[in-house]
């Protein structure tokens, strides 16, 4: 089963890094590792994975540092999110699941379907539809545990100290060793017709050496300033934000990838 980005000639790790890294879109699984073909170099995929996200990685960076300048310059700004942080106290982990579903796993599917496939829903859109929404939205919660867990150990300021620890905690532990690797492994298993070979694949050294890292230093080229910029609102409004920035990513993606012919039709 093709999923998002398999329909436009793009490098077989990017899908890959576009849902583990935000949690939505598509994958394209890397074929499986053949064993008499050098290994490639894990740094080399990396860059390149880097260099593929740089554009819309700073677009969506863009994108936040407006809305934590807005929050803290402008009053009617302060308001609008301050009634969102309020929905999201009233609703707790509901609300980051709600975000989670909806940006991972209904809004790529949609886009998939109007972008590329003519408006046609076909059986392995509703497949998706089935699976991915829940385990993204579990991802969420996972997400919004993180921030509540990073609140309570450096507390709720807004700091350079503060903002840059829990940058730390989130991309050198929380991503490496809880993010990246469950959703390495649920994406190959699904993609690859619910193989556990195809999963387990993914953790040994060649899979780590093509797979894992050259995600996680893609992951870390776009994710480092846009974290930064998430922990520096108030945790309130960290789930909000992050749920926009993967909601632009996805729009983002769906218009690049579209190509200008189809995006004129």
């Amino acid at each position: 089963m093709q999923g998002f980005l398999s329909r436009v000639n793009s490098p077989p790790w990017f899908g890959l890094f576009f849902r583990c890294a935000f949690g939505w879109g598509e994958a394209t699984v890397p074929p499986d590792l053949k064993p008499n073909e050098p290994p490639l170099s894990p740094w080399r995929l990396g860059l390149a994975a880097a260099r593929a996200n740089l554009v819309p990685g700073l677009l969506v960076q863009a994108l936040l540092l407006a809305v934590v300048v807005s929050y803290y310059t402008v009053e009617s700004a302060r308001g609008a999110w301050g009634q969102v942080a309020g929905w999201k106290a009233q609703s707790g982990y509901f609300f980051a699941f709600c975000s989670g579903v909806l940006a991972g796993g209904v809004l790529p599917e949609v886009l998939k379907v109007v972008a590329f496939q003519k408006g046609r829903f076909l059986r392995a859109n509703l497949a998706n539809l089935c699976i991915y929404p829940f385990f993204w939205g579990m991802q969420a919660i996972m997400v919004d545990a993180l921030y509540r867990a990073q609140a309570w150990w450096f507390g709720d300021r807004a700091d350079v100290a503060t903002v840059l620890k829990k940058v730390l905690v989130d991309q050198l532990l929380y991503s490496p060793a809880v993010a990246l690797p469950t959703a390495l492994f649920f994406v190959a298993w699904w993609e690859n017709g619910r193989s556990w070979s195809a999963a387990r694949a993914v953790f040994t050294r060649r899979g780590l050496q093509e797979k894992a890292f050259p995600s996680l230093m893609a992951n870390w080229a776009v994710w480092c300033p846009t974290v930064a910029l998430v922990y520096s609102l108030p945790a309130g409004l960290q789930v909000p934000v992050y749920a926009l920035a993967l909601a632009f990513w996805v729009v983002l993606f769906t218009w690049i990838n579209a190509g200008p012919s189809r995006r004129r039709s």
